[in-house]
């Protein structure tokens, strides 16, 4: 009986101990992390054709002329979804100006998942419920690693008019940088 109570309190201890050490440690993401060390930055967008939910075969020289934001991201990522309402104002706002937004979707699943999902969710937006407003492809693990490989979702890059990266971000967005390359007659 003396064993399992001194087996029962170390474990527990270990538990405890593994619980305030994660505490400890646990860092919070203050905001977005732009990379500069990408081996994108600088060069010129990769060449990428994917297929959208319809069917129809997209490729980022598309959107040439046009500063694009290219997301990549998952249904099932809790971060990805915390900036689609960003994503749609920014595309809502900026549209005009000549900028998109590009989901890539990375689900494993693809389409079966992807396009019941971007059908369904509704997200606020000012007060608005809103859908997703701008394209959304059929990610690959190919076309992640056109762009130096993905770390985690959400990763995105910006893109100049000219088809230049400009700047890659892991995690959301910094809204004012993306804003002030949109702005810029220089991209």
């Amino acid at each position: 009986m003396r064993k399992i109570a001194i087996i029962v309190l170390t474990v527990a201890v270990l538990i405890g101990l593994t619980f305030y050490a994660d505490r400890v440690t646990r860092t919070r993401p203050k905001a977005s992390l732009s990379v500069a060390a990408s081996t994108t930055m600088g060069k010129p967008a990769p060449e990428l054709r994917l297929d959208n939910l319809e069917g129809k075969s997209l490729s980022l020289s598309d959107f040439k002329g046009k500063v694009v934001f290219v997301n990549f991201w998952a249904t099932w990522c809790g971060p990805c979804q915390d900036e689609i309402p960003s994503l749609i104002e920014l595309q809502n706002k900026y549209a005009s100006k000549g900028f998109t937004v590009v989901g890539i979707a990375m689900d494993e699943e693809g389409k079966s998942v992807v396009a019941p999902f971007v059908a369904r969710e509704l997200y606020d937006v000012h007060g608005q419920k809103l859908h997703i407003n701008y394209p959304i492809l059929l990610g690959s693990d190919e076309a992640s690693d056109k762009f130096g490989g993905i770390l985690g979702y959400p990763t995105s890059f910006l893109i100049s008019r000219d088809g230049q990266v400009l700047m890659k971000f892991q995690g959301p967005p910094d809204l004012d940088v993306v804003t002030k390359a949109i702005e810029s007659p220089s991209n």
